[in-house]
C-alpha cells in the first residue's frame, strides 16, 4: 500500500504454476532468477516529503478547524470541517513512518503500533477522498438543482451523512489491521521491519481486497465527482450566455473565477491521487503474477512509479486547506447555504440572475 515497505530483492522462482515475489534482501535457496532493485533513494526522498507534508498539514488544517469552530454551522461547512480533521489526522500518523524511512526500514515501536499506524494512515486518506467527494456532490446539488437542495440537505442529513462515511471507511479499512504487522528485515533476522500490505505467504489473498479498495476507495468516487463538478461547471457557463438571463450577464468574472476554481479541485484531485492508485495496482499484480507479468525491468520501473506517487497522495492533506485560504477572500460568509441556493435556483429555474457572492457560498464554504 502507499507505505509498503518493498525491500530492494525480489526473488521470483523459475516455476509458472507457482508463481510468487519473494521480497527479500538477499538471494533465496530456490531456484531462480532474482531481481535487484535499487531503492536507497527512498530513505531520503519519502522521509523529506513526508516531514513537508507533516508540518503543512498540521499548521493547515489546525488553523481551518479553528475558523470552522468559530462560524456559525451550514452544510458546506460541516462537510469542510470533517475534511480538515481527516486530512489532520492523516498528518498525524506520518511522524512513526518518517522514523521508519530515516532509519532504513527499523521498526521500534512494536506489532501492535504497526498496526494501527498502519490502519490510521489509510483510513484517513480514504475518508479524505470521501469528504472530497460529498462535497462535490454538495456543491452539485446546490448550484444544478437548489431548490431540491434546500430540502433534502438539512444539517441532521449532512451530519448523519458524515458519521456514514467514518463508519464505511472504517469497515472497508479494518482488514489492514490484519494484513499489517511486523517481521524480520531482510538479511537481518533480529531486526524488525513493518510491513503494511501483506507478506509473501498472505499475497494472493491480500491482492483482491487491494484491488477491492482501490476501486470503491478511489476509482468509483473519483469518477462521481469528475461528473458533478463536470455539471457545475456546465450550469455555470450557460449562465454567462448572452440572453439567458435578462440584461447584461452580472458578475462574469467571479463566475470565470468559480469555474477556474472547481477545475483547479478536480486536476488536484486526480493529480494526488491516481497516479499512485494507478501505480500501486500494477505493482500489486506485478508482485502477485511473477515473472510470468514482466522481468526485472518492467518490476524497476513500476517500484519506483509507485514510490514516487506516494508524496503526491499524501500531499492533497495539505492542498485542500491551502485552497481554502487561497478561496477564502471570495467565499461566503456566515450561514450563507440556504440563501445561496435560493438565489440559484432563481436562476435555475426562473431563469433570474444570481448574486455573485451567492454563487460562491456553494463553491467553498
Amino acid at each position: 500500500m502507499l507505505e509498503s515497505l518493498s525491500p530492494p530483492l525480489c526473488s521470483m522462482p523459475s516455476s509458472p504454476t507457482t508463481p510468487s515475489f519473494n521480497s527479500s534482501l538477499s538471494p533465496t535457496s530456490s531456484p531462480g532468477s532474482s531481481c535487484q532493485l535499487d531503492e536507497s533513494y527512498k530513505y531520503i526522498y519519502l522521509p523529506t516529503c513526508y516531514i513537508f507534508t507533516f508540518l503543512l498539514s498540521l499548521a493547515l488544517n489546525s488553523i481551518v478547524l479553528t475558523r470552522c469552530l468559530r462560524r456559525p454551522w451550514n452544510p458546506s461547512l460541516v462537510y469542510m470541517f470533517n475534511l480538515a480533521l481527516s486530512d489532520l489526522m492523516y498528518g498525524l500518523s506520518l511522524p512513526f513512518l518518517i522514523a521508519s524511512y530515516i532509519s532504513r526500514d527499523r521498526w521500534i515501536f512494536g506489532d501492535p503500533m504497526c498496526r494501527l499506524v498502519r490502519f490510521l494512515f489509510y483510513f484517513n486518506l480514504y475518508c479524505s477522498i470521501f469528504f472530497l467527494t460529498c462535497i462535490s456532490f454538495h456543491r452539485y446539488q446546490g448550484i444544478c438543482h437548489p431548490m431540491r437542495s434546500m430540502r433534502l440537505e438539512t444539517m441532521r442529513w449532512v451530519r448523519a451523512t458524515c458519521l456514514l462515511v467514518w463508519a464505511v471507511v472504517f469497515a472497508m479499512t479494518s482488514p489492514i489491521l490484519l494484513f499489517a504487522r511486523t517481521g524480520p528485515l531482510d538479511g537481518m533476522p533480529n531486526v524488525l521491519t513493518c510491513w503494511d500490505d501483506a507478506l509473501d505467504a498472505d499475497l494472493h489473498r491480500y491482492l483482491p481486497y487491494g484491488i477491492f479498495l482501490h476501486i470503491a476507495g478511489f476509482f468509483l468516487p473519483f469518477s462521481l465527482t469528475a461528473w458533478c463538478y463536470s455539471r457545475v461547471v456546465r450550469t455555470l457557463i450557460r449562465t454567462l450566455k448572452p440572453g439567458v438571463v435578462p440584461g447584461p450577464v452580472p458578475g462574469v468574472a467571479q463566475r470565470r473565477k468559480s469555474i477556474r476554481t472547481i477545475v483547479t479541485i478536480t486536476l488536484l484531485f486526480a493529480l494526488c491521487f491516481l497516479p499512485f492508485h494507478v501505480t500501486r495496482t500494477i505493482f500489486m499484480s506485478l508482485r502477485a503474477g511473477g515473472p510470468a507479468l514482466g522481468g526485472c525491468r518492467t518490476l524497476e520501473v513500476v517500484a519506483v512509479c509507485y514510490k514516487v506517487t506516494r508524496p503526491l497522495a499524501s500531499a492533497n492533506a495539505w492542498l485542500n486547506a491551502l485552497l481554502y485560504f487561497v478561496t477564502k477572500e471570495q467565499c461566503g460568509k456566515g450561514p450563507r447555504g440556504k440563501k445561496s441556493r435560493e438565489q440559484v435556483g432563481k436562476h435555475v429555474i426562473k431563469r433570474r440572475s444570481i448574486k455573485v457572492e451567492d454563487i460562491w457560498g456553494n463553491i467553498y464554504p
